[in-house]
C-alpha cells in the first residue's frame, strides 16, 4: 500500500468514502497501518463518525479540506478515519478517553495517539480559521505532535477499566427517574432532548407489573411531546435522532435506524397499556417509515443525513409563503388550525412541522409530502449491520403482539431468516454489509440483538429452539476471564462490553436479556439480578426484572394469543399449564370470552 495517498476510495463504509478526496492521507485501520506507523516512529491521528454527522460533514469540508492543515497532518501523523458504526469498539475506546479528559464527548470524535495506542488528546469539532489562532484544529494538531516529541517517554497508557453503573434498590429507580423528568416539557434532563426509549421501556413495563399513576403520567407526558412537536416527521413518520432545544422544537434531522426500531417498540408497548389510539397510529407511521424509507431487498438500511446539499433540514422545511402557495385557502387555514405555521418560522426563517393537536388532516400531509418527496432527498448510509437489523426484528414482533398484526410477525421471521442467511457462516456472525462486502468482524452486540431475536420467534414457532441454543452459546464466546467484551478482534486490544443503555440497548444488557430469556424458555436456571443505576442501564432493568419474576411466563399446550397476555409476559410450550408471577405459580385458565 503507498501510504503518501488517501487510501479510502475502495472502502466499505458509506462514511469513508466521503473522505477519500480529502487531502488529507486517510488509511483505514489494519495491522499493516499501525505497523508502518510503528516502523516510521509517527504518532497517530484518528478521526472517528459516521456518514450521517452533521459536524463530520463540516469539519470533513474545512479542516480536511485546508491544504494547510493537511500537509501539517501527512508529515506529522499517520491519518486513520475510522466509522464508529463499523467498529464499535475503538469507538468505544476512544469515548471512554475523551470521556475522562474532557467529561464529555460527541462526534467527530479526533484523537492523538502514539504509535503504540496511547491516546494524548483528544477534541471534538475544531475550526479551520479562527479570530484567535489558538482554537484552530491546525494549532491543537502542532501543539499535541510538540507535546508527544517532548513528553512521548512519560505519557501513559489508558485504561477505561469496567464500567458496569452501580447497583441500585427496585424501590429508588422510579424516584430516581423522577428527578430527571421535565414536568413542563415532558423527557428526561432539561438541555437536549433525545428520545429516551429504554429509560420509557422500563417505566411502562413497570407501569404493568405494578400500576402507579405517576409513571403513567411521565410516560404519557413524554409520548405525547415526542409525537406531537419536533422530533416527529409528522408526514412521512419516524422520528428524528433528537432535538437541540428542551421544548421538542428543533430536530437535528438525522433519522438513524436504531431510533426507528425503539420508538416502535415504545408507542407499541404504549399502546398496549393505555389503549390510547393515537400510539397506535404513531406506531404505525413508524412501520411506514421503515419500509418507505429503510428498506432495501431484504434488510434495513442505516441511516439518512440529516442535511441536503449542505443546509441542514433542508428537505424538511416549508416558508410561510410556500405553505400558502401550494395550498387552497380552505387547505391552508386547517393546516394552521393543527400545526403551529407563523411567518417567522422556527428554523432559520422557515417552519418545521409541530403539531397544536390531533385534529385529522390527512390529505393535505399527503399533499406536502409528496411535494416534499420531489425535492432533493437527504443522502443515506446504505450499511446494512446486523445487530441494528435485529433490534428491527424484535421491535417489529413486540409491534405484532401489542398492535395484535400477524403481518408484522412475518415481517420479523423473514428478517431474522435473512440476518442468518447473509450474516452467519455456522461460527461467526458478521458485522456489516455494504456494496457486496461483508465486514466479517464479530460484535457482542449483534450476536446479543440475534440470540434476543431468536428466543422471541421461538415463543411462537418451536422450530427456532435450535438456533437459540446455538445463538446462546455463540454468546457466551465473548466471555473472556470472567469479562465480557465487546469484539474479539485480533487488530485491537479487547475492550470491555458496554454498559450504557442510550440510544440502544447496550452490548451487556441485550446479552444479560437474550440470556434470561432463553434460559427461562427453555427450562434452565436463571438467577436473579440487582437493579442497576437508572437512565443509564434502564434496559439491563428490564432484563432484571424478568429475571426477578416481574414478567408473567406462561406454560401452556397452544400458543395464547398476546393480546389475551398481560404486556408483561413470555410463554412457552409445555405441561402443568401455569402462569408464573412474583414467585408464584398458578395453574392457568384461559379467560371466557364472552
Amino acid at each position: 500500500m503507498q501510504y503518501n495517498r488517501n487510501n479510502l476510495n475502495n472502502s466499505s463504509s458509506p462514511y469513508l468514502l466521503q473522505h477519500s478526496e480529502n487531502p488529507v492521507w486517510w488509511q483505514e485501520w489494519s495491522p499493516d497501518v499501525i505497523r508502518y506507523a510503528e516502523l516510521e516512529k509517527k504518532s497517530l491521528f484518528v478521526s472517528v463518525g459516521y456518514s450521517t454527522c452533521h459536524w463530520c460533514h463540516v469539519m470533513a469540508s474545512e479542516s480536511f479540506s485546508d491544504r494547510d492543515t493537511a500537509d501539517f497532518l501527512n508529515s506529522h501523523y499517520v491519518c486513520i478515519k475510522i466509522d464508529r458504526e463499523q467498529r464499535p469498539d475503538i469507538d468505544q475506546f476512544l469515548m471512554d478517553f475523551i470521556n475522562s479528559q474532557n467529561g464529555s464527548g460527541g462526534w467527530p470524535l479526533n484523537v492523538f495517539m502514539t504509535e503504540d495506542l496511547r491516546p494524548v488528546y483528544a477534541l471534538t469539532y475544531a475550526p479551520v480559521k479562527h479570530r484567535n489562532p489558538d482554537y484552530t484544529f491546525l494549532s491543537v494538531a502542532r501543539k499535541v505532535f510538540e507535546f508527544i516529541e517532548q513528553k512521548k517517554d512519560t505519557i501513559p497508557h489508558f485504561n477505561p477499566g469496567k464500567n458496569d453503573p452501580p447497583f441500585s434498590g427496585l424501590e429508588n429507580l422510579v424516584e430516581s427517574i423522577l428527578g430527571y423528568f421535565d414536568r413542563d416539557n415532558g423527557g428526561f434532563g432539561y438541555n437536549q432532548k433525545f428520545p429516551s426509549h429504554t429509560t420509557l421501556l422500563y417505566l411502562l413495563y413497570f407501569q404493568a407489573s405494578e400500576e402507579n399513576d405517576t409513571v403513567r403520567n411521565i410516560c404519557i407526558k413524554t409520548l405525547d411531546a415526542m409525537r406531537l412537536r419536533g422530533l416527529h416527521d409528522h408526514l412521512q413518520g419516524g422520528i428524528f435522532r433528537y432535538c437541540v432545544d428542551p421544548e421538542w422544537t428543533i430536530p437535528h434531522f438525522e433519522k438513524m435506524l436504531y431510533d426507528q426500531a425503539m420508538a416502535l417498540w415504545v408507542y407499541a408497548l404504549g399502546f398496549k397499556l393505555t389503549g390510547d389510539l393515537v400510539y397506535k397510529s404513531m406506531a404505525e407511521k413508524i412501520i411506514i417509515c421503515l419500509e418507505d424509507s429503510f428498506k432495501e431487498g431484504e434488510f434495513y438500511i442505516s441511516a439518512h443525513d440529516a442535511d441536503t446539499g449542505h443546509h441542514e433540514g433542508a428537505t424538511y422545511l416549508w416558508s410561510y409563503n410556500e405553505l400558502v402557495e401550494i395550498l387552497t385557502t380552505e387547505e391552508f387555514k386547517r393546516l394552521s388550525e393543527t400545526y403551529i405555521i407563523s411567518r417567522d418560522g422556527n428554523f432559520e426563517g422557515r417552519n418545521h412541522l409541530i403539531r397544536r393537536n390531533d385534529n385529522a388532516i390527512k390529505d393535505i400531509e399527503d399533499k406536502l409530502l409528496s411535494i416534499r418527496n420531489s425535492r432533493k432527498q437527504p443522502s443515506r448510509d446504505g450499511k446494512i449491520i446486523s445487530g441494528i437489523n435485529a433490534l428491527t426484528a424484535i421491535s417489529l414482533i413486540q409491534a405484532a403482539r401489542y398492535l395484535d398484526n400477524s403481518e408484522l410477525m412475518t415481517k420479523a421471521d423473514s428478517l431474522v431468516h435473512n440476518i442468518i442467511q447473509k450474516f452467519w457462516n455456522g461460527k461467526t456472525l458478521g458485522h456489516t454489509f455494504f456494496n457486496s462486502s461483508l465486514q466479517e468482524q464479530s460484535f457482542l452486540s449483534d450476536a446479543a440483538a440475534l440470540l434476543t431475536a431468536v428466543s422471541m420467534l421461538y415463543e411462537h414457532d418451536r422450530s427456532w429452539q435450535g438456533m437459540m441454543s446455538i445463538m446462546a452459546r455463540y454468546v457466551n464466546t465473548f466471555k473472556k476471564g470472567g469479562d465480557w467484551i465487546e469484539s474479539k478482534a485480533d487488530d485491537f486490544p479487547s475492550v470491555s462490553a458496554s454498559w450504557f443503555d442510550h440510544p440502544v440497548p447496550s452490548g451487556m444488557s441485550m446479552t444479560l436479556m437474550g440470556r434470561t430469556r432463553a434460559m427461562l424458555l427453555s427450562g434452565g436456571e436463571t438467577t436473579t439480578m440487582e437493579y442497576r443505576l437508572p437512565l443509564q442501564a434502564d434496559f439491563f432493568n428490564v432484563a432484571a426484572m424478568i429475571s426477578n419474576g416481574l414478567f408473567h411466563v406462561f406454560t401452556t399446550k397452544e400458543l395464547i394469543p398476546w393480546n389475551m397476555l398481560p404486556a408483561n409476559s413470555l410463554q412457552k410450550r409445555g405441561e402443568p399449564e401455569s402462569d408464573c408471577f412474583r414467585g408464584e405459580c398458578k395453574k392457568y385458565s384461559p379467560p371466557v370470552i364472552e
